[in-house]
């Protein structure tokens, strides 16, 4: 990129300075040439004042306005036309110079470069400036024409040396343009190579990221980099997630059906329970496969009733649970309800009701109450589950809240249960409190979600 930036920018520097000097070129000859003009003009003004004597023939100044009009072959010439004669200065003796015709009075001319024979024979070039005139004397006009050339040896000296000046200068600059865009884009340009170290040091694994420092210009590069990467960790971390939740959802009915065949259900009482967990299976699998390609929940969900989900959990926990003969009593509001996905609603009732008959003597006690009333919001909910186990100490909470951490090694359990709790939460806008039952002085998960539109 560097190379092309800089090979772009140095050919575009030539043609600018070619472009340029041919303009400024240009300009110096149209003014070398209007003061030329000028000149030749104020000498043709000078002859224009001659003297006529009687027979026509011309009297010129005594003093002509330039001395070379006096040297033959100085380069500096003056004729004088009339209708039947003409008068030439003394500096036209050698060369032969074109002759022009006659002008009408007031009319001027300039014409240029003509050719011209030198006295040593060689050609040459010279321009000409010629003013129409008319002399009145005795009722009688007589027109005339004044020309003066010059050669063009001497603008020729100056257009050359002006354009060695020119070249020169303009040579000199482009260097110096050309050593400063190189120090420009290597400055320009530094940021961009710190992206590519940094992109690359990730790709090797050194940095987990790319760093703040960048320019402005850079943080929408830079930030864009670093949001693929976390999102491409939080997607591999996601799928982990998956898999283990969907393992951890398949085990409690996976339980039942183990409980079922141990003991000495009839065949059609188990055909009719192996059927219905395996509904629930497939209906796990499908809801983590939702879950784990969607992003949160849905903003806009019909209400759910709270009260069946929580008894078809809580039959099928009882029967995993049979042996320890555990009771669980229910206080729903009536008008309460869960807005969002049932799946999600399964996954938090099973895991919360689950962990508290893991650890529950003989109780367990599910609450849910409506959350409080906004004005042009749907109300929210709050969901407890309380139990008569050995509860949990207040230095253990978030230590037991992490992912792949049991409460007990010695029970049985995957340690997931409480983070997919929270992920849900999450997803809600929720909040978990974790504390100690006063009625049944075991613990107590508390669940409030907020209302929605």
């Amino acid at each position: 990129m560097r190379s092309r930036q800089m090979w772009a920018a140095s050919l575009g520097l030539v043609a600018f300075l070619a472009l340029a000097g041919l303009a400024l070129d240009r300009a110096f000859q149209s003014t070398a040439q209007s003061g030329m003009r000028e000149r030749l003009h104020s000498f043709a003004l000078a002859y224009a004042n001659s003297d006529f004597d009687r027979e026509g023939n011309v009297i010129p100044p005594w003093d002509p306005p330039d001395p070379r009009f006096k040297r033959p072959g100085s380069g500096l010439y003056a004729q004088i036309v009339m209708e039947h004669s003409r008068w030439d200065s003394e500096s036209t003796q050698g060369p032969d110079l074109p002759i022009g015709k006659m002008l009408e009075p007031g009319q001027q001319v300039f014409e240029g470069p003509l050719k011209i024979r030198q006295i040593s024979g060689a050609e040459g070039q010279a321009y000409r400036f010629g003013y129409g005139l008319m002399l009145s004397e005795d009722e009688h006009e007589v027109p005339y024409t004044v020309y003066v050339l010059q050669d063009s040896t001497a603008l020729g000296r100056q257009v050359a040396a002006f354009r060695a000046a020119l070249w020169r200068y303009l040579g000199g600059a482009g260097v110096v343009l050309l050593l400063l865009q190189m120090f420009i884009l290597r400055w320009s340009l530094r940021p961009l190579g710190v992206v590519i170290d940094e992109l690359k040091r990730v790709q090797t694994g050194t940095a987990a990221g790319m760093s703040e420092a960048h320019p402005r210009e850079l943080e929408p590069l830079t930030e864009s980099i670093n949001a693929f990467i976390q999102s491409e960790r939080e997607n591999l971390e996601r799928q982990r997630n998956t898999l283990a939740d969907l393992a951890h959802s398949l085990k409690t009915p996976l339980a039942v059906l183990r409980s079922r065949l141990d003991s000495d259900t009839g065949e059609a009482e188990l055909r009719e329970e192996v059927d219905a967990q395996l509904r629930r299976m497939n209906d796990l699998v499908s809801y983590q496969l939702a879950r784990a390609a969607r992003s949160g929940h849905q903003l806009f969900a019909a209400p759910i009733e709270i009260e069946p989900q929580a008894e078809q959990i809580v039959v099928g926990l009882e029967k995993v649970y049979s042996s320890k003969g555990v009771l669980c009593e229910f206080e729903i509001a009536a008008q309460a309800r869960f807005h969002g996905e049932t799946g999600d609603l399964q996954e938090l009732l099973g895991n919360l009701l689950e962990n508290a008959f893991k650890w529950a003597k003989s109780r367990v006690l599910l609450t849910v109450a409506e959350g409080e009333q906004v004005i042009g919001r749907r109300a929210g909910v709050s969901i407890t589950v309380e139990d008569d186990g050995p509860g949990i100490a207040d230095e253990r909470i978030a230590y037991v809240l992490q992912r792949g951490v049991r409460g007990d090694e010695r029970v049985q359990g995957h340690g997931i249960g409480m983070s997919i709790v929270q992920d849900i939460i999450k997803s809600y806008r929720g909040e978990l409190h974790v504390g100690h039952s006063q009625e049944l002085g075991g613990a107590k998960f508390e669940v409030t979600l907020p209302g929605g539109f």
